[in-house]
């Protein structure tokens, strides 16, 4: 796959996948960036500016957590708009998904 595809791909699904990350637990941004790196091969830096708009458009929120080994860290949590966001968002992943599968299934 040519890399600018892969690319828009990748960022297509970004906001999703920091959702569906954030409604499993809270959790800070360098820990959803690296898991983001580990799972779909996403930079780190491409987190902080989603994260600065998630919580513009109220999706989420933060608060701070004191550290063992530094300054407090600021954890994100989904809103209830968040969350609702999240469900609507994967319903159409889902759907979006499994017509592209159908498409496929077909090619010869």
């Amino acid at each position: 796959m040519p890399e600018a595809i892969e690319t828009q791909l990748k960022k297509g699904v970004l906001a999703l996948c920091v959702l569906a990350l954030l409604s499993k637990a809270d959790s800070y941004a360098y820990e959803i960036a690296s898991q983001l790196a580990k799972d779909i091969d996403m930079g780190e830096g491409t987190i902080y500016p989603l994260m600065r708009r998630l919580q513009s458009d109220g999706l989420v929120e933060t608060y701070l957590v004191e550290s063992t080994s530094g300054p407090p860290r600021k954890y994100y949590r989904l809103t209830t708009a968040g969350r609702d966001s999240f469900a609507a968002q994967k319903s159409e992943w889902e759907a979006f998904a499994k017509a592209v599968n159908d498409i496929l299934g077909a090619a010869a």
